[in-house]
């Protein structure tokens, strides 16, 4: 079970500043290591509560994918767009 979620795939991959997460088995350990007044925060605590309907029930990946890219957004974590000027 540990390996399929390690591999299990997002709706889509995420482009944050320092990694790519791209796996359930990404976003799980992205989360383990948020400092704790962080994942207290309103937007973790969704993504964190969709993630794991998405490991408990596959159909919920999309919604979890987003509402992670979310989280990271409001946290200043998502990668820059590249500058196409």
């Amino acid at each position: 079970m540990q390996a399929l979620l390690s591999k299990t795939p997002l709706a889509f991959e995420l482009d944050c500043k320092d990694v790519i997460v791209a796996t359930l088995g990404d976003a799980i350990r992205l989360c383990a290591v948020l400092p704790p007044e962080q994942r207290e925060t309103y937007c973790w605590k969704v993504a964190i509560q969709t993630l794991d309907s998405a490991i408990k029930e596959p159909r919920y990946i999309i919604a979890a994918t987003v509402t992670l890219q979310t989280a990271l957004y409001l946290s200043g974590m998502l990668a820059e767009p590249p500058d196409t000027t």
